[in-house]
C-alpha cells in the first residue's frame, strides 16, 4: 500500500513538473517576443505568469518533503524525489530569468530606448533555450540519458552565440557611443538567455543523477 501511494504521488509530482516546464518554455518565448516587438503588454504577461510557476514549485517541494517524511523512499525513488526538487528549482530560476528579460522590455519603453538591432542571433538563442527546456523535460519523462547529455552541445551553441552577439554589441558601442543604453540593456537580455541555457543543462545533470546515482558536470 505504501509503495503504491509513493508511486501515485510521484506521478502527480512529475505531472506538475511537466506543467512547470510548459509554462517556462512559453515564458521564454513571450519574453523575447516582448523585447523584439517592444511590447510591454507581453512583458507584463510574463511577469504575471511567474507567480503560477512559483506556486507549482512550492507545490512540488511540499509534496516531495511530505513523501520523504512519510514514505521513507530508498535508492532510485529517493533520487527521483531529490532530483525533482532540484529540477523544479532550475525551472523556477529559468522563469525568473525570463521575467528579467521582460523587465528589460519595460525599462526600455519607460526610458524611450529604441532597440535598433539585428535580432537573428538573439532570437536563435531564445529558440535553442526553448528547445533545451523541451528536451530536458522529455529526457526526464523518458529517462533518456542520451537526450539529456545532448543538452550540453546545445548549451555550447547558446554560449557561442552569446559571445558573438556581445562582441558585436561592444563594437557597436565603440562606433556609436550614443547607443550605450541600448547596448547595456541588450547585453543584459542576452546574458539572461545564456543563464537560462545553463539551468536547462543543470536539469540534464539531475536526470543523470536519477538514472546512475552519480554526479556529472555538463556545463
Amino acid at each position: 500500500m505504501v509503495d503504491r501511494q509513493l508511486h501515485v504521488s510521484l506521478r502527480e509530482a512529475k505531472r506538475r513538473l511537466v506543467e512547470m516546464g510548459s509554462y517556462v518554455e512559453k515564458a521564454i518565448y513571450q519574453a523575447v517576443q516582448s523585447l523584439v516587438m517592444q511590447n510591454v503588454q507581453l512583458a507584463e504577461w510574463v511577469i504575471e505568469e511567474d507567480e503560477r510557476i512559483d506556486q507549482l514549485e512550492g507545490q512540488i517541494d511540499e509534496l516531495v518533503v511530505q513523501l520523504i517524511a512519510t514514505q521513507q523512499p530508498v535508492a532510485k525513488d529517493l533520487r527521483k524525489l531529490i532530483a525533482m526538487m532540484k529540477i523544479a528549482t532550475d525551472l523556477e530560476r529559468m522563469a525568473d530569468l525570463a521575467v528579467n528579460v521582460a523587465h528589460v522590455t519595460i525599462e526600455c519603453e519607460q526610458k524611450e530606448i529604441k532597440l535598433n538591432q539585428e535580432w537573428t542571433e538573439i532570437m536563435k538563442m531564445a529558440q535553442i533555450s526553448e528547445q533545451m527546456v523541451r528536451d530536458a523535460i522529455q529526457s526526464y519523462l523518458e529517462s533518456d540519458l542520451l537526450l539529456a547529455q545532448s543538452l550540453a552541445k546545445l548549451d555550447d551553441q547558446v554560449d557561442r552565440r552569446y559571445h558573438q552577439t556581445l562582441e558585436r554589441l561592444i563594437q557597436q558601442l565603440n562606433h556609436h557611443p550614443n547607443h550605450a543604453e541600448m547596448v547595456i540593456h541588450l547585453s543584459l537580455a542576452i546574458r539572461f538567455l545564456e543563464r537560462i541555457a545553463d539551468h536547462a543543462t543543470n536539469i540534464a545533470e539531475s536526470i543523470h543523477f536519477i538514472e546512475t546515482g552519480g554526479r556529472t558536470d555538463l556545463n
